[in-house]
């Protein structure tokens, strides 16, 4: 029997130092304060480790947090200054500072603080118009931050940051900004449209100007060019008829002319009788020999014209023949090639002009033997 209450003792004993040992150690965690108290007035505030107090007149009352918090306010309807209700949320960073104050001097701080932002986000709103609200977050959070931490100081709380999570306006609203923003945008769309279009119109004036101005240029010097051609072309003509006129003169100064060279002449003359288009039949008689006996005989009582002629003269010095533009060999060689060319195609498309010349100059062929027996001609002087 007293074995057993020799044993509830030492238990009784034992409980009563744990008790003891729990109410004397304190362990405060890091970053952490204890606010002590003694009959229930503050006595000390306790650091973070191991501490040591009074048992049972001692005691830790609160247990404060001294890192940066991070509180959620829910949204909270605000009027705009042009009498929009839209709804706000904000995130407020705070951080206990003096433990004492945030514990004796306000009951709930952070209520406090939802309350004081509430309040201050409506003064700083209403001042606003919806559009100014929405685009000046900055501003409302700057406010928001000195009026926060103006009226938490004396609390022991410093406010750090406040953001606004979101501003809501009403559906209506949001409608009436999407069809704005949606009209801006094609505003700006048929702005942009309408500019690349002048930059275009223009563009393609000055291409249309330049082309112009080249056209016009090309066709002056195409123009001055055609016209020196022309110019150049008329000269060579002209010094090749007079070279011709003088060869021709030449050779009839040195020939001495009579009476069958004027018959040889007409003869070479009624080819060209022949080409016109009514002629269409051209007869030569039987008894040409005849017909240019007839013909010399006739032709002699022209004034100026022998019947019969000494000798050639002296040669008639008729300076000298080359033309005073220098000679082209490129353009003697085409222009003899042009010639070529047209004879050809005259020939082929008037065959029986080709055959008469052809007749023709056998006739002047058997004219030329029947003159044969006439008086012979001395050759031309060298």
């Amino acid at each position: 029997m007293t074995g057993a209450v020799l044993l509830v003792l030492f238990a009784l004993i034992f409980l009563f130092v744990v008790v003891l040992l729990a109410k004397t150690v304190r362990i405060i965690p890091q970053a952490r304060a204890g606010i002590v108290e003694r009959f229930g007035k503050y006595k000390e505030t306790l650091p973070a480790g191991l501490n040591v107090v009074v048992p049972f007149v001692d005691r830790v009352r609160y247990l404060i947090d001294l890192r940066e918090q991070v509180v959620s306010f829910p949204p909270q309807p605000v009027i705009t200054e042009d009498n929009l209700v839209v709804s706000i949320d904000t995130v407020i960073y705070f951080q206990v500072t003096d433990p004492i104050a945030a514990t004796y001097e306000i009951a709930n701080y952070i209520q406090a603080i939802e309350q004081l932002t509430m309040t201050t986000l409506r003064n700083i709103v209403g001042g606003m118009d919806l559009e100014e609200t929405l685009t000046s977050r900055d501003q409302i959070n700057s406010g928001l931050r000195g009026v926060l931490d103006e009226a938490t100081g004396k609390w022991g709380i410093r406010v750090n940051r406040v953001e606004l999570k979101g501003i809501d306006p009403p559906p209506s609203i949001k409608d009436s900004m999407e069809k704005q923003m949606r009209a801006d945008r094609e505003k700006r769309a048929v702005i942009l449209t309408a500019e690349g279009q002048r930059q275009a119109a223009i563009l393609t004036a000055e291409g249309s100007k330049q082309a112009s101005i080249l056209n016009a240029e090309g066709d002056r010097e195409s123009q001055i060019l055609r016209a020196q051609a022309d110019r150049e072309s008329q000269i060579l003509r002209a010094q090749g008829e007079g070279q011709a006129i003088q060869t021709v003169f030449q050779a009839i100064h040195d020939g001495r002319p009579d009476q069958s060279l004027l018959a040889y002449q007409y003869l070479q003359m009624m080819p060209k009788i022949a080409e016109g288009d009514a002629n269409k039949v051209w007869v030569i008689p039987s008894e040409i020999t005849k017909a240019l006996e007839g013909l010399g005989s006739s032709i002699h009582e022209v004034a100026g014209i022998p019947k019969q002629v000494d000798g050639p003269r002296t040669r008639v010095d008729m300076g000298p023949t080359e033309p005073a533009l220098p000679a082209d060999r490129e353009l003697s060689d085409t222009h003899a090639s042009v010639q070529e060319a047209i004879a050809a195609a005259e020939s082929a498309a008037n065959p029986g002009r080709a055959s008469r010349e052809e007749r023709l100059d056998e006739a002047l062929g058997d004219a030329s033997a029947g003159g044969a027996d006439g008086p012979p001609q001395e050759p031309p002087a060298q």
